[in-house]
């Protein structure tokens, strides 16, 4: 199952509601190698926190997951690993991500969801997965693993 969400996202995926959005982030969240960081590129409003409350619970995280923008990161602990979820909106540089300190959270497995990634652009791993969301005419969401 694991490798067949991959190939979908890959070709892309479009969803008609925020909880088969979740259901995608929730089946990805499993499949995933551990320690990934998943960037998540989309304008505001296209479901980003949306798809991280799915990977929570692909996690076992039964807390809320919020937006963090006010707090730049929050991070959840559940039974199949850790997730960091940051938004980088209001972040100027790579810089100000290193001064967080984030690595020191990271205790494997983790999944580390970053929105608004264009903003931190150098911190990013080479080995980070893009997700492109988006929204359609139709009001469908799209989501779509670059390769």
């Amino acid at each position: 199952m694991g490798s067949s969400i991959c190939a979908e996202l890959r070709s892309g995926v479009t969803t008609s509601s925020a909880e088969a959005s979740r259901r995608v982030a929730e089946q990805l969240a499993v499949a995933l190698p551990p320690d990934t960081v998943l960037a998540l590129h989309g304008d505001l409003g296209v479901g980003k926190t949306t798809f991280v409350q799915g990977l929570a619970v692909g996690l076992g995280i039964t807390a809320p997951v919020t937006s963090p923008t006010f707090n730049l990161y929050t991070l959840h602990t559940g039974p199949r690993g850790r997730l960091l979820h940051l938004d980088a909106y209001r972040l100027e540089s790579a810089a100000h991500v290193e001064a967080l300190m984030l690595e020191d959270f990271l205790i494997s497995p983790w999944i580390a969801a970053i929105e608004w990634p264009e903003r931190i652009a150098s911190w990013l791993p080479p080995d980070t997965w893009h997700l492109d969301l988006g929204i359609t005419t139709a009001e469908r969401h799209t989501i779509r693993l670059r390769e």
